[in-house]
C-alpha cells in the first residue's frame, strides 16, 4: 500500500495520526533490531517480516473491505473466546493490541496505576486512538481470566461494545456447566450480531479451519525439538503471534510451507544456532505484539529458545476440537471439553501445567525453563513458585523473571540471564 493510502484508511478509523505515526516508527527500529539483525533466518521468514510490516495497514484493509460485504468484525484478548464459533457465524476475528506502553497516562485515569501493563496496554491503545483493530471490531469479547482483566472490563465497555465471558476457576462438573452455558451465550450474541444462526454445519467447517491451523502449528512445535534448532525462539513467537491476525486459511499453508523448509534444515543438519547451543523454554504470561524484549535478551545471551508455554505458543494449540459429534449440541460439548482442557493460570488448582510444562521441556530437549511474569499479574507470580519447586524436582534448571513492556531493566535482566545460561553450558 502506498503512504497516501495507509493515511487515508487510518484517518477512515479516526486514529490519532501523529501519535500512530511515531508509534510505527519506534516499533519498526524494534523490529529492525531484534528480527532483522538475525542470522540464518529461514526464507519463509519473509511471510512473517511481511505481515508485520503490513499488520496496521493491508491486513486492515482486508477487514474493512470485508466489512464493506456485511460482515462484523470480533475483537478478543484472550485463548477462551473460541473462534470455531465466530467463523461459524462467518464473522471474522482478530487479536487487539496490547503488547506495548501506549497511552499508558490515559489508561491510568481508567484502570489503577499497579495494574498490568497488559491491560493498561489495551485500554491504553483505544483511549490514545492507536490500534485500528479494535476500532474495526463490532464486537470485543472479553473474559473473567484475572480480577484485573474482569474489572476493567466493566470501564472499557462503555467505550466499546463488549460482551464478557465467564470463565470458570475450578474443573469440576459444575464448572464445565457453566463454561457449556458461555458458550451457548456467546453463540446467541454472535447470532444477534451477524444476523447468521450458527448450524451444525457452519460449526463443522469452522473447526476444521481452526483445527488445521493448530495442527500447523503443532507440526511447527514438534519440528523444534531438532538439535540444532530449525528457527530461532523470536520468529516461532512472531508465528504464534500472528496467526491472532492473520486469515487462518492464508495462515496455515504460509505456515506449513515454512514447516517444509524447516524439515529440510533439519534433513541437511543446519539451524539458526550451533549445536549444543543452550536450549531454554520459555513459559509463563502470553507476550503480545511487540512484547520481544526478553525472547531477544535470551538469545542475545547464547542461548535459543526451543518452546513457549504460553497462552501464545503451546497452551493455546495443544488440543484439538473433537470433530465427530454431528449435532449442533455435541459440537458445543466437544467445543467445552476442548477449552476446559486449557491450563490457564486463573484455574485452582492447577497442578497440570506443572506437568505440562516438566513434560513439554523433556519433549523440546530443554536444558532449562525460564519463567516470565508480568509484573502486577498476580496468577502467574503465585504460579512461578509452584513452577520452581516442580522443576526442581524433575531436575531442570529454572529461573524466574518478572519485568513489565519497558526497557528499564534491560541491562539487569540480560545480566541475570546471561548467569543462567553460563551455568547450562
Amino acid at each position: 500500500m502506498t503512504d497516501a493510502a495507509h493515511m487515508a484508511l487510518w484517518e477512515s478509523l479516526d486514529l490519532d495520526i501523529p501519535a500512530h505515526d511515531a508509534l510505527l516508527a519506534v516499533l519498526g527500529k524494534f523490529y529492525g533490531d531484534i528480527y532483522l539483525s538475525q542470522q540464518g533466518r529461514l526464507k519463509g521468514a519473509e511471510y512473517l517480516d511481511f505481515v508485520l510490516s503490513e499488520v496496521h495497514g493491508l491486513r486492515i484493509k482486508e477487514i474493512q473491505d470485508t466489512k464493506a460485504t456485511g460482515k462484523k468484525v470480533v475483537g478478543t484478548f484472550c485463548v477462551f473466546v473460541p473462534e470455531e464459533l465466530t467463523l461459524a457465524a462467518d464473522a471474522i476475528q482478530v487479536g487487539l493490541c496490547a503488547g506495548a506502553k501506549a497511552g499508558t497516562e490515559k489508561a491510568e485515569t481508567l484502570v489503577p496505576r499497579n495494574t498490568c501493563d497488559l491491560i493498561k496496554s489495551f485500554v491504553g491503545f483505544k483511549l490514545a486512538r492507536l490500534c485500528p483493530y479494535t476500532e474495526s471490531c463490532d464486537l470485543i469479547v472479553g473474559e473473567t481470566t484475572c480480577d484485573g482483566k474482569k474489572k476493567a472490563y466493566e470501564a472499557f465497555g462503555e467505550h466499546v461494545p463488549m460482551h464478557v465471558m465467564e470463565v470458570p476457576q475450578c474443573k469440576g462438573p459444575c464448572d464445565r456447566d457453566l463454561f457449556r452455558a458461555e458458550l451457548t451465550r456467546y453463540k446467541d450474541a454472535l447470532e444477534k450480531l451477524t444476523g447468521n444462526t450458527i448450524t451444525a454445519a457452519s460449526l463443522a467447517a469452522a473447526t476444521k479451519v481452526v483445527n488445521a491451523k493448530r495442527q500447523a502449528l503443532q507440526r511447527l512445535a514438534r519440528l523444534r525439538s531438532a538439535d540444532p534448532a530449525p528457527i530461532s525462539g523470536r520468529d516461532a513467537l512472531l508465528v504464534n503471534q500472528i496467526s491472532f491476525y492473520d486469515d487462518p486459511v492464508r495462515f496455515t499453508a504460509k505456515i506449513n510451507e515454512l514447516c517444509d523448509e524447516m524439515e529440510a534444515r533439519i534433513k541437511a543438519g543446519q539451524g539458526v544456532a550451533p549445536s549444543g547451543t543452550p536450549r531454554l523454554l520459555l513459559a509463563g504470561c502470553p507476550m503480545a505484539v511487540p512484547n520481544w524484549k526478553l525472547p531477544y535478551l535470551i538469545e542475545s545471551s547464547g542461548a535459543v529458545i526451543v518452546g513457549e508455554e504460553s497462552c501464545i505458543g503451546e497452551r493455546n494449540t495443544r488440543d484439538f476440537t473433537d470433530e465427530t459429534p454431528t449435532d449442533l449440541d455435541g459440537m458445543l460439548d466437544a467445543l467445552t471439553d476442548r477449552y476446559m482442557k486449557i491450563d490457564c493460570a486463573c484455574f485452582t488448582p492447577n497442578t497440570e501445567r506443572l506437568d505440562h510444562i516438566a513434560a513439554l521441556a523433556k519433549e523440546l530437549k530443554a536444558d532449562g525453563v525460564i519463567h516470565y511474569g508480568l509484573l502486577f499479574c498476580q496468577p502467574y507470580a503465585h504460579e512461578a513458585l509452584k513452577v520452581g519447586k516442580a522443576m526442581a524436582a524433575a531436575g531442570l534448571p529454572y529461573l524466574a523473571i518478572e519485568t513489565d513492556y519497558g526497557m528499564v531493566d534491560a541491562g539487569q535482566l540480560k545480566t541475570r540471564v546471561e548467569a543462567f545460561v553460563e551455568t547450562l553450558s
